[in-house]
């Protein structure tokens, strides 16, 4: 195999701080282009507001380069956001994030919890023109739990009755409690009563798949010409590095409600490039922007920036499968301690984000276990990290020589700089700051063998506690940091079978207090979505997880 490319930077000096931060402030005064003019409103919607565009073609930011469009092995946010359009589940979601029923019409649930019955919609058709029926729900589950899938997202559908043993290799794909019981009826057991199935059956390891396709092509078939969806948009061509084009299903169900043509996504992983093509015209929304930008963006295009909170916690996640991480915890405490997030968040991401210091993000009735740490002073931590750094084995005359690795951004640039110059001010850490392109980061994090400490953001895929702490089990595809805790593992197991919602969150909580007293991740800030939206892209609601189907949007006149 090639050595993956990547970017070696220097450890920074005592005074790196200092500039990160003043070019951050300094960047907030000006636009990515100084002495650019800041583009005329423009009049949108015609004279009644309202009017469409005789051509309906969204161009979107798309991130980076999707790893893959099959649906039961994707992994990140850009590859989600286009199955989105390609793929319809069970339940989906409105504009707003609502819950709404989708390729179901209706469902109902047992008495006891723990059998859910779907009514599929009669019009439900794939893109061929095939019907969608129960057993392509029935064949798409049992797929995305197959081993022989390697799908890294498989540990989601847990609750459904025998996944875990299906996904463990122990039973095989066909003892997974689901069942068609006539072609529009489907049958889901779970293991235990599960409140937020319906949120779960939203996400891309729920979606049916087409048989035929996926045995004619077998790992190829999600490519343009080959993949047949069910969703209100058909691929029709993906240019490495370049964009994917989308275009109207017209056997979708309700292909005379969606109104967009045609769906470009650009392949674009520097904010900075993103922002210039935006302002270019080339763009009619952003999948980001860059933080040292949005003091700019803020005063010249307030109405364009979109910035809402988000389900999601950007962290470090700690490779504790060899040193210097390895049995060293009181050295995972030091680097978490050293870090000053109100500086972070304040003056360098710099969007509103919220300083974290748990793995959860807040959420309505769940007992969050913040660490009595979190209520110090800034001074009282760093002083806590230096005893700490001494107590692993390390100091002035034997310091720390460590990677850091992200993935390409500036955003993560910034942010990784500044926490090299903190730990080297506090502890006198030596930090070589490496990063890599998308998808190769993504191996080099799975692998393990030549990573440290890793940025590790994750997103909720539905609004509970479980979607966090479910990556942490010892037997989870997106465990990355290699978390091993067999009483973390059980008080999960505890969790998914407890019907009291009271006590499962409270299960759930000192699952996560576990977790925090051993720092496999470094919990930094919690997200807020930001995007840049043209004015006329009507139907553009900011929510919780920042999910923007295309079918939602439309373009205005103008």
């Amino acid at each position: 195999m090639a050595e993956p490319r990547r970017t070696r930077r220097r450890a920074l000096p005592l005074a790196a701080l200092a500039l990160v931060l003043g070019l951050g402030l300094a960047a907030c005064g000006r636009g990515p282009e100084p002495g650019a003019a800041v583009p005329a409103a423009v009049a949108v919607g015609g004279a009644t507001g309202t009017e469409l565009h005789a051509r309906q073609v969204l161009r979107r930011g798309g991130g980076p380069e999707p790893e893959t469009l099959d649906p039961h092995r994707a992994e990140g946010v850009s590859s989600s956001n286009i199955l989105r359009d390609l793929f319809e589940g069970l339940v989906g979601e409105a504009a707003d994030g609502t819950l709404q029923p989708a390729a179901a019409a209706s469902w109902a649930v047992s008495d006891d919890g723990l059998t859910w019955t779907f009514r599929l919609r009669p019009d439900g058709r794939w893109s061929n023109g095939d019907r969608v029926t129960a057993a392509d729900f029935v064949y798409g589950l049992r797929r995305s739990v197959d081993p022989a899938t390697l799908s890294e997202y498989s540990a989601i559908l847990a609750p459904i009755e025998n996944a875990e043993a299906v996904i463990a290799g122990e039973r095989p794909p066909a003892d997974l409690g689901v069942r068609a019981l006539d072609d529009l009826t489907l049958e889901i057991r779970v293991r235990a009563p599960t409140p937020y199935l319906l949120g779960l059956l939203t996400h891309s390891s729920a979606y049916p798949v087409h048989r035929p396709t996926v045995e004619q092509y077998g790992s190829g078939f999600a490519r343009p010409g080959r993949l047949v969806g069910n969703g209100p948009f058909v691929l029709d061509e993906w240019r490495v590095q370049s964009h994917i084009r989308l275009v109207r299903n017209a056997y979708f169900r309700d292909a005379a409600g969606t109104v967009l043509e045609e769906v470009w996504y650009y392949t674009i992983e520097n904010a900075d490039a993103e922002l210039a093509r935006y302002r270019a015209g080339e763009l009619d929304m952003t999948y980001t922007v860059p933080a040292r930008q949005i003091g700019w963006l803020r005063e010249n295009l307030p109405a364009e920036l979109k910035i809402a909170p988000y389900l999601g916690s950007y962290v470090f996640g700690f490779n504790l499968g060899q040193p210097p991480f390895r049995d060293n915890q009181p050295l995972r405490l030091a680097l978490t301690l050293a870090l000053d997030r109100e500086i972070l968040t304040g003056r360098i991401s710099g969007a509103g984000e919220l300083p974290a210091y748990t793995w959860v993000p807040p959420m309505p009735g769940y007992p969050s276990p913040t660490p009595e740490w979190a209520s110090w002073t800034q001074e009282e931590r760093e002083a806590e990290a230096r005893r700490q750094y001494a107590a692993a084995g390390y100091s002035a005359e034997r310091p720390l020589r460590l990677q850091l690795l992200y993935n390409t951004d500036p955003n993560h640039r910034r942010l990784a700089a500044a926490m090299a110059a903190m730990w080297r001010e506090v502890l006198g850490v030596e930090t070589e700051l490496l990063n890599q392109e998308w998808q190769v980061f993504l191996q080099t994090r799975r692998e393990g063998f030549e990573t440290e400490a890793f940025r590790y953001g994750w997103i909720g895929d539905y609004q509970d506690p479980y979607t966090f702490l479910e990556i942490l089990h010892s037997r989870n595809g997106l465990n990355d940091m290699g978390y091993r805790n067999p009483a973390y593992d059980e008080l999960l197991a505890k969790a998914a079978a407890e019907v009291d919602a009271t006590v499962r969150l409270q299960l759930l909580s000192e699952a996560e207090r576990l977790l925090l007293a051993d720092l496999p991740v470094l919990p930094l800030y919690f997200y807020v979505s930001k995007q840049l939206v043209k004015p006329w892209v009507a139907g553009f609601e900011p929510n919780l997880l920042d999910h923007h189907p295309s079918r939602h949007l439309r373009i205005l006149a103008h």
